[in-house]
């Protein structure tokens, strides 16, 4: 699966809701929305999300300041449980692990159902290890899916093709990052990518300080 970078392969679609304001609905058992959600976060706040993982715990601080609808956004679907029982979908050891849609494998009804603008440039245009940025298939159509760089393919790669919002970076836990990284994955789509046993998100936890 291919969403952001060299290869694209997944859109964000609606689901054919009734257009009313954050109104929602499920299709597959999966939670979707017609419009992103109104701005609730205070940038003047720091916020934390906790991944409590299949392999482990780790911390991100959030970047509410550089990237304030991204942030909102994310904070949002963690609220709604959005991304309980996510898996990261795509690994690759030296570059990122990528997770963040509920139904990755059927791309007609992927991501919560609405885009985002992008938030750029990068912050210091780097994306170095620890830094979590949306995935996207093209300019402003960001929803649900993340990566974080894992090594240095990311940091070399991507800062030569800054596209991707960055809106975080692990703090606690970067062991536990790197374990994920390390899964077996088996080949798929041009890549050896695809977790043979995917890491899962049981559940991800804000904080405001």
């Amino acid at each position: 699966m291919k969403r952001f970078i060299l290869k694209v392969a997944l859109v964000i679609m609606s689901t054919g809701c009734l257009l009313v304001p954050l109104s929602s609905c499920s299709k597959n058992n999966i939670q979707q929305w017609d419009e992103p959600p109104a701005m609730q976060i205070d940038v003047n706040k720091t916020y934390y999300a906790i991944f409590d993982t299949s392999l482990g715990t780790f911390k991100v601080e959030l970047w509410a300041k550089d990237a304030p609808q991204t942030v909102n956004n994310f904070v949002f679907l963690a609220e709604q449980k959005f991304y309980d029982g996510t898996v990261f979908h795509r690994i690759i050891q030296n570059f990122m692990i990528q997770g963040g849609d509920p139904d990755y494998k059927n791309s007609d009804i992927n991501g919560p159902g609405y885009a985002i603008p992008d938030e750029l440039p990068p912050k210091d245009n780097k994306y170095a290890p620890g830094v979590l940025a949306m995935a996207n298939s093209g300019a402003d159509t960001g929803g649900s899916q993340f990566f974080i760089c894992t090594g240095n393919i990311a940091y070399t790669s991507l800062n030569a093709n800054p596209n991707y919002t960055q809106y975080g970076k692990v703090v606690e836990g970067m062991d536990v990052v790197l374990k994920i990284a390390k899964v077996d994955v088996n080949y798929f789509n041009g890549e050896f990518s695809k977790p043979t046993n995917p890491p899962v998100v049981n559940h991800i936890t804000i904080e405001e300080r």
